[in-house]
């Protein structure tokens, strides 16, 4: 990355094209983000027509005089599912960083030149992060991770939701070489975000930019997960045999153990939610999920009251 020359860089976006007036927002707040160096907005159509109008020279709104600005529109051609088509996109570029944005969220202003000058600070580094802001019906929730830098413990200890992929700025050579393309392998797709960040931390050490940098959209929208209680328990259980370091961060273990008993016990069945619930116990005492399963599994609170809850902290499981 040269010191003088602002390095180019793509912003991947993937969708289904079925939120088309969120997504023309999302292409706008990239496209007009205050930046010296070419950007290129990569829209990945996943089992659906793409949209060509989207990279018309306006794409439906005024663009910005000044640096180079591209709108391209492509079809996922890998398998169908969020971590494919990241990689298609990523696979399609040339510039020398790529980042990440869901097709009903924003980049705030300012997010592009605090990240880029993160990473010039860390010629080594891979991979950079910033805050963000959650908008909900009722409520906005910031989210700033208090240190300068994400390490591998950090992650195997939480999932840091600080660090949420539309935050994700990293050198694209990264993704050729070291870190490797985001898993398709993953069950469903499910953690695909959370497990990139563990594989990059365990290289080096993710720059993290103390600014809220992305707006993230609920509007009473519920993950695409949700429900999915099979899918959430067989790819935490993938996590787990993936990263075996795990077993060395007792707390960060019994949260996933306690996630995949909970999906388990919500999916119906209850010696294996019985059987993760002991293992997330026995690995910290203090992990809440291990209890609430027992109880589930015992009958004294039910399902509704259990999904209910799970909504209320916006977690999955």
């Amino acid at each position: 990355m040269s010191e003088r020359v602002p390095p180019s860089v793509a912003a991947v976006i993937c969708t289904r094209g079925d939120r088309p007036e969120l997504l023309r927002e999302a292409v706008a707040s990239i496209v007009e983000q205050d930046y010296p160096g070419p950007v290129e907005v990569m829209v990945v159509f996943d089992r659906a027509e793409p949209d060509e109008s989207l990279a018309e020279p306006a794409g439906g709104r005024e663009r910005p005089a000044g640096p180079e600005r591209r709108v391209r529109v492509m079809r996922n051609d890998r398998a169908a599912g969020l971590p494919a088509g990241r990689n298609a996109g990523i696979l399609a570029t040339e510039s020398e960083l790529v980042g990440f944005c869901d097709d009903d969220d924003l980049w705030l202003p300012g997010k592009l030149a605090h990240q880029v000058a993160a990473l010039r600070e860390r010629p080594r580094a891979l991979f950079a992060s910033c805050g963000a802001e959650t908008v909900y019906t009722d409520r906005t929730v910031t989210c700033l991770w208090g240190k300068p830098q994400i390490a591998h413990v950090d992650l195997l200890h939480s999932r840091i939701k600080e660090a949420c992929a539309d935050s994700f700025l990293v050198r694209r050579e990264a993704f050729l070489g070291p870190l490797g393309l985001f898993a398709e392998d993953i069950p469903g797709g499910f953690g695909e975000d959370y497990e990139m960040l563990l594989r990059a931390a365990r290289h080096s050490p993710v720059v993290y930019v103390p600014v809220v940098g992305v707006r993230v959209r609920v509007h009473g929208r519920t993950s695409h997960f949700t429900g999915d209680w099979a899918t959430i328990a067989t790819a935490c259980e993938w996590l787990l045999a993936g990263y075996p370091e795990f077993s060395t961060e007792r707390r960060g273990f019994a949260r996933l153990a306690g996630q995949i008993g909970m999906a388990w016990g919500m999916f119906g069945m209850r010696r294996n939610a019985l059987r993760w619930a002991r293992r997330s116990f026995l690995a910290s005492p203090l992990e809440i999920r291990s209890y609430v399963v027992a109880a589930l599994a015992l009958g004294l609170v039910s399902k509704p009251w259990v999904r209910r809850r799970l909504e209320a902290a916006g977690a999955t499981s």
